[in-house]
């Protein structure tokens, strides 16, 4: 962490905002500075000491790290706004036999067979490969979140139910388990402010004894004797 911040990387179409509305209002005085880098930069970033956490695509080397799984992505192919797939709600692999598929150099998908055909070039990038699905010459298979990044009126996507899916997770070293870094992870947890997780003794919320009742003896009734 520099001094007065604490810096967060993220990679393309993850969306930290939520996350950092919260962080402003629980830790006020140290501000949260969101880095986007590309999926394969932010794991040797956060080594290289780059930021103090990362939200990564899975699976990634984990030497030396902690890693938090927190949420498994829809996959999507994406088509031009006329192909004969726009027509259905979703469809499976086997539907793009045909189809010439593009894979890009910066592909998050983990394939143990990829679908369709290859297409005649790979992209260096998401964004290329957007680009030659508009131009008609393939379909692409990504994410939802990378296909709303990088949305287009002349493009749409359709959920394909049986690929395989990208997970995104919390990245940090393990040297580097601060409390600024257990407050971020109640964040991301949804941990209440209360939580005693990242917060030292002094940062504890003190509750508050209630006042004790202190009861006055009732005087003793004294008896007159007869005489």
């Amino acid at each position: 962490m520099t001094k007065g911040e604490f810096r967060l990387a993220y990679a393309p179409g993850v969306t930290p905002g939520k996350w950092a509305g919260v962080w402003a209002e629980r830790v006020r005085e140290v501000p949260l500075r969101l880095i986007q880098m590309p999926a394969a930069e932010t794991v040797p970033l956060l080594r290289d000491g780059g930021v103090d956490a990362a939200f990564v695509r899975l699976p990634v080397d984990r030497e030396a790290l902690h890693v938090i799984p927190l949420y498994l992505e829809t996959t999507v192919v994406v088509v031009p706004r006329d192909h004969a797939v726009a027509a259905v709600e979703e469809v499976e692999l086997a539907d793009l036999a045909d189809e010439d598929v593009f894979e890009p150099l910066d592909e998050v998908l983990a394939w143990v067979d990829r679908p369709g055909q290859p297409a005649f070039t790979r992209p260096e990038s998401t964004a290329d490969a957007i680009e030659l699905v508009a131009s008609g010459a393939g379909v692409l298979l990504l994410p939802q979140s990378l296909a709303r990044l990088h949305h287009r009126k002349d493009l749409t996507y359709r959920t394909v139910t049986d690929a395989p899916q990208s997970q995104i997770g919390l990245a940090w070293l393990e040297a580097a388990t601060t409390d600024l870094m257990e407050e971020l992870i109640g964040i991301v947890r949804g941990r209440t402010p209360n939580s005693s997780r990242g917060r030292t003794p002094q940062q504890q919320p003190t509750r508050k004894k209630p006042p004790q009742k202190h009861s006055t003896p009732k005087p003793r009734r004294r008896t007159r004797r007869r005489t």
